[in-house]
């Protein structure tokens, strides 16, 4: 097995072997799905307008090759989530960790993920954005409002095996802070 994992991991770093993986980017509106996604494919932070229509794009990080969809936050998109349910390989839940008042939406969205059986061996990082805004929730209020106290563990270890993974990462889009930290985290579950 070894040998195996040192064989696939020279031919990443050659650039000639990628896995690949389906991700979806979902969270309420204006948490920072669209700005992530368009960081991490060209590298740089954009002002976007609010996502109106599923986008997908395709991004090499490391020796994965994502083929990503942002379906949206605002309530009339959510309702189109549950179709891409069927081939997704990993979640990446964004909270805007300043928007107190819609923490118990961001719950009822996740809480319908993560008790969708479809979805049941999915890992979902979920990062709370907009740590850079000094009123922001830290991580243990954002653990505590989503119901996250017990989650996968950042070292990959779960005291529950045959859990879901998942895990809670605080991040600033902004300021390009916390999310690599988290797709490593979900880099080893796909």
């Amino acid at each position: 097995m070894f040998v195996v994992d040192w064989f696939f991991g020279v031919l990443g770093y050659l650039g000639l072997y990628h896995k690949n993986a389906s991700l979806l980017f979902l969270g309420l509106d204006n948490a920072g799905k669209t700005t992530l996604l368009r960081y991490l494919r060209d590298g740089r932070i954009t002002m976007n307008e609010p996502t109106l229509h599923p986008n997908s794009e395709e991004l090499i990080i490391g020796n994965i090759k994502f083929n990503t969809h942002d379906l949206g936050g605002h309530e009339s998109a959510r309702t189109l989530w549950k179709t891409y349910f069927t081939a997704v390989d990993g979640i990446v839940f964004i909270v805007d960790a300043l928007d107190r008042d819609r923490f118990p939406e961001s719950k009822q969205e996740l809480d319908q993920l993560m008790t969708d059986d479809s979805l049941s061996d999915v890992p979902i990082l979920v990062l709370g954005n907009k740590i850079d805004i000094p009123q922001a929730a830290l991580e243990d209020e954002l653990r505590a409002v989503l119901g996250l106290r017990e989650t996968y563990g950042k070292s990959g270890s779960s005291g529950n095996s045959g859990a879901r993974p998942i895990e809670v990462f605080m991040c600033s889009i902004l300021k390009e802070q916390g999310f690599k930290d988290g797709f490593e985290w979900l880099a080893q579950f796909l």
